[in-house]
């Protein structure tokens, strides 16, 4: 069973989201596990601090790297082999591909930061991995960590009955997805491109490839970038 840990200071967000539709089926059908450790248990004084004032001075609390360090301790004697995560502002931007990676291993280990962050030194001394899910700034990684599972949970064996709806997808072969449409056929004077109506499948398959190469070029130049180069080696 693929299975993560999720240290932060707020247990009671988890599973939250994760607990509905086909990740929550999965989680209640046992093909993906969750525990949620309240890293406030590893403090030693009678207020259960877990932060301190930062060494350098400047704004905000930084987390301890004793209490983080035992209440990482506590999870690595269940480790085998999962990684151990940190959802930081500065760790490498999560992308598709490091997801599959991700979904592929025994599960995850992930660390919610608060305040200003944590000591540096916990991160050196467990090997933890720093991942970004933007260039933005949250208030914790509680909600970072809830995209990071949702987006492992899917690809795991049995939790999307549509495997073909994971193969042609945004970032698949390097490019978003092309648009979709449904009934009704005109909707507030819009008709549905008439190739989808054709039920020519390689002259649909040729327009959704043309679409979402026009879309990725337009929205998302670096993607397309890539995408160039790759079609050119």
């Amino acid at each position: 069973m693929w299975k993560v840990d999720v240290l932060t200071i707020f247990p009671d967000m988890f599973p939250g989201p994760l607990a509905y539709s086909l990740l929550g089926k999965a989680l209640d059908k046992g093909l993906w596990g969750l525990d949620a450790i309240n890293i406030r248990d590893f403090a030693t004084d009678a207020h259960q601090s877990v932060d301190d004032t930062g060494y350098g001075g400047g704004p905000g609390m930084i987390m301890r790297p004793d209490v983080l360090g035992r209440a990482l301790e506590s999870v690595e004697q269940r480790k085998n082999g999962r990684p151990i995560i940190y959802l930081s502002p500065r760790g490498k931007p999560l992308c598709q591909k490091k997801v599959k990676k991700l979904a592929q291993a025994p599960g995850l280990i992930l660390l919610c930061g608060r305040y200003e962050g944590v000591d540096e030194r916990v991160l050196e001394a467990h090997g933890v991995e720093e991942l970004s899910i933007g260039d933005y700034i949250l208030t914790g990684g509680e909600i970072a960590a809830h995209v990071l599972i949702d987006s492992c949970v899917r690809l795991l064996p049995g939790v999307v009955h549509e495997q073909e709806s994971l193969v042609d997808e945004s970032f698949e072969g390097g490019l978003l997805e092309y648009p979709q449409y449904t009934r009704p056929q005109e909707w507030q004077g819009r008709k549905v491109p008439e190739v989808l109506l054709s039920g020519h499948h390689a002259q649909i398959r040729n327009w959704r490839r043309t679409v979402a190469e026009k879309l990725t070029e337009e929205r998302r130049p670096d993607l397309w970038a890539q995408y160039v180069t790759q079609e050119m080696a």
